[in-house]
């Protein structure tokens, strides 16, 4: 089992920008594909972005697209989310996920082994 602890998250103008920063610890954290997905007030957790092992995979929500980059250092067992171009519609809790196992890019609920605990993400003026 690997241990997930988010940082970064925070208030942000429209059109602002944040990082948001996913520790690992536990299991072998290169092995695994990571995702992170979130989940505002009223409405279900859904996916954001996801990485493969070396970081060269990625694939996005369309409704993040081109504003948010997924990155990983493996060295550092750290994943991050960019977040630019920030609107009011991204507010929600930001959750850093791991694949179930080595084969899973995490782009599904049921894809994730492991969940961090969440990190609250406001774009309000």
């Amino acid at each position: 089992q690997v241990q997930l602890v988010e940082s970064g998250g925070g208030v942000v103008q429209p059109g602002g920008s944040l990082r948001l920063s996913c520790a690992a610890s536990g299991r072998t954290f290169s092995s695994y594909g990571m995702g992170w997905f979130r989940q505002a007030p009223g409405k279900e957790r859904e996916f954001v972005a996801t990485v493969n092992w070396s970081g060269g995979i990625t694939y996005y929500a369309d409704s993040v697209k081109g504003r948010f980059t997924i990155s990983r250092d493996n060295a550092k067992n750290t994943v991050y989310l960019q977040m630019n171009s920030l609107k009011p519609e991204d507010t929600a809790v930001y959750y850093c996920a791991a694949g179930r196992s080595t084969l899973v890019l995490p782009r599904r609920i049921n894809d994730v082994g492991s969940w961090g605990q969440g990190t609250q993400v406001t774009v309000s003026s």
